[in-house]
């Protein structure tokens, strides 16, 4: 299972360039076979637009079929995505699930997915970077942190 996680939406409900680049990674994963189905994982964004509801949009544009798609639009957050998506994949009898998200948000991800009892968790990032990567990289590393001391 490949997993997206949610980011910005626009205004217009296309996804934001950063989320457009984690989709493409999905895309180009499922289409070299990595996985059969992707899960698409957000909330509702300030924007007013569903962050899944989005990305099912913007990955059947790109040729993946609506069946091979699933929706989490209860993804608020990191963990929440993580324990939606294990629900998912437990009802499916799936176990393994790639994820894909920016590069600095990884680490967290993958610790997460992992602590929810999904194994084994691989991971891919998206191509892509902009200067407000400076500070979200700093910002994850005390996001880390943060969830394993609570």
């Amino acid at each position: 299972m490949i997993v997206v996680l949610g980011n910005t939406v626009n205004i217009d409900g296309t996804p934001s360039d950063r989320l457009r680049a984690r989709l493409d990674k999905a895309v180009e994963l499922y289409q070299a076979g990595a996985a059969p189905y992707v899960i698409v994982s957000g909330g509702l964004g300030k924007e007013g637009h569903w962050e899944g509801d989005s990305m099912e949009s913007h990955l059947v544009s790109k040729g993946i079929p609506n069946g091979a798609i699933y929706i989490d639009n209860a993804g608020d957050n990191t963990l929440a995505s993580a324990q939606h998506v294990a629900q998912i994949m437990k009802e499916k009898g799936m176990h393994s699930v790639i994820v894909v998200s920016q590069y600095f948000h990884l680490f967290r991800a993958v610790s997460l997915f992992k602590k929810v009892g999904l194994t084994p968790v691989y991971h891919a990032h998206a191509n892509y970077f902009e200067l407000r990567d400076l500070y979200s990289l700093p910002r994850e590393v005390l996001a880390y942190y943060w969830h394993f001391v609570q």
